[in-house]
């Protein structure tokens, strides 16, 4: 994702533009919700990015990710990055062991099995449209 050439908001310093490509600038504000600048590929939030946007302390987003609910990438220096769709996945792993009273481990077993039958729906769909779609011979 490349980041949007704007004038940064009154009282930021500028410079990002001039940053060589592997540093990870941090753009805030309402013009870059959940936005990394110069991070390319899927993985783009740092582990503060998504403790802030989810509620939780960054030790327990560190657990979520040694327990498997949260994919996230380690770079050379071993930081965690992750996509920016991280937020939403914690907020499902809390509202399963919240509303469901599940440990962290059972929590894997739901997540995996919504995932599996999402999967599955979207196959059937898929293949009921092609069955209703007319066969054109020419």
């Amino acid at each position: 994702m490349t980041a949007h050439h704007r004038s940064p908001a009154p009282g930021r310093v500028s410079g990002a533009e001039n940053a060589p490509a592997a540093h990870a600038v941090r753009r805030v504000g309402p013009d870059y919700p959940l936005m990394r600048a110069y991070r390319t590929g899927p993985y783009q939030l740092t582990i503060a990015d998504v403790a802030a946007h989810s509620g939780l302390p960054p030790e327990l987003v560190r657990r979520l990710v040694a327990l498997g609910l949260v994919d996230a990438e380690r770079d050379a220096r071993g930081r965690l990055w992750f996509r920016p769709s991280a937020p939403s996945a914690i907020a499902r792993v809390r509202r399963l062991r919240d509303g469901l009273c599940l440990n962290y481990v059972a929590v894997g077993v739901v997540v995996d099995l919504l995932d599996r039958v999402e999967r599955l729906e979207t196959a059937l769909r898929r293949s009921e449209r092609a069955a209703k779609e007319p066969t054109t011979w020419t």
